[in-house]
């Protein structure tokens, strides 16, 4: 099968996706710097898999070391590039840090890919490609408004330098603009682990239930929507890696139409921050302590998918609910503090 290079691969959706490739027989390699990652997570998908996964710790923003790893796997045919910095808030602080982290790192694997003729590449888009829209939910013609944040100003960035190169360089590419993954394997071993104090919202209720955060906020409750809070199409993980192979299979069989295709990856269903918290605490039999604060700068107001495209043309179709996504979610962060032993010697052990 061919091999395929999976850049954040000790991240959150990389690690998940790693998992759902070997289960498809493709070959797999990582590269990750583990500057926003843990290395133990690849411990995790050893023991889904049964196979162990070569990670390169490097730095895709220093392109003598991107390259390397190709001239070393010269056999690579497609990649799947989840490596950028994606907390809304911190890019909107640190604008500078985004664009040159995030477009870089995006620039020098292309460079790699016109250079050794690697011919399959999907992008991990995101939804903030939209702003806030006129109209939800969002089909893949929405057109895209102002980016609310940094961060999403180098999605809608990355998907223009992809589409060019392509029309230059003749890579067949994916762009898969997914929404919010939440949850964690069905296995439990592995899940989110966020650096630091948690910028997205699931870990952030997880923590504060599980006490290591002593309250979370959510921001704003004055909104134009059904509760005041923001509405967000949540997907569980697990669903968002299988489109990534089914992206690289869509390629590998000469499907695609056009040498550029978008997909959006959500359930197309909207859910507000606050009825996201009640489905938690349904789940986890916990009660959530929480509070109303500001709006957040940088957020969207409300935002779901139109999914048709996917499941018409990648045979994509979600299959976790809003339940399953709460319940994995607690079942993980629940193992954290039960492993927290395990992890700090797996680290140890690895760096």
């Amino acid at each position: 099968m061919p091999k395929i290079l999976v850049t954040g691969g000790c991240g959150y959706i990389g690690s998940h996706t790693l998992v759902d490739l070997i289960k498809n027989g493709y070959d797999v390699i990582s590269v990750d710097n583990n500057s926003r990652s843990n290395p133990a997570i690849l411990k995790g998908v050893e023991r889904i898999t049964g196979k162990t996964v070569k990670n390169y710790k490097v730095d895709l923003c220093n392109f003598d070391d991107t390259a390397a790893i190709f001239q070393e796997n010269e056999d690579i045919r497609g990649i799947i590039h989840f490596a950028a910095y994606k907390a809304v808030g911190e890019s909107v602080e640190k604008p500078l840090m985004y664009f040159e982290n995030n477009l870089v790192s995006l620039i020098n694997l292309l460079k790699c890919v016109q250079e050794f003729g690697t011919p399959w590449f999907v992008f991990s888009s995101s939804c903030t490609v939209y702003g806030n829209p006129d109209q939800i939910p969002v089909t893949e013609e929405t057109p895209p408004k102002p980016a609310e944040s940094p961060y999403g100003y180098t999605k809608q960035m990355g998907e223009q330098i992809l589409g060019e190169f392509q029309k230059a360089a003749g890579t067949q590419t994916i762009l898969l603009r997914y929404f919010n993954p939440v949850g964690a394997h069905p296995s439990i071993e592995i899940g989110e682990m966020p650096i630091g104090r948690p910028q997205n919202l699931v870990p952030a209720i997880t923590q504060t239930a599980i006490g290591k955060l002593p309250k979370m906020v959510v921001y704003g409750d004055d909104y134009p929507t059904r509760d005041g809070s923001c509405v967000r199409d949540f997907i569980h993980v697990s669903d968002i890696a299988h489109a990534h192979t089914l992206a690289i299979k869509y390629l590998e069989e000469g499907r695609n139409r056009g040498g550029c295709e978008v997909f959006n990856l959500g359930t197309g269903n909207g859910v507000t921050v606050l009825e996201a918290i009640k489905a938690f605490e349904k789940v986890s039999g916990a009660r959530l302590n929480y509070e109303i604060g500001p709006r957040r700068p940088g957020d969207v107001v409300a935002i779901y998918a139109n999914n048709d495209r996917a499941k018409g043309r990648l045979g994509w179709d979600p299959q976790m609910t809003i339940d399953d996504m709460m319940a994995t979610a607690w079942k993980w962060e629940v193992k954290l503090k039960e492993d927290e032993t395990f992890f700090a010697a797996m680290n140890s052990e690895l760096n």
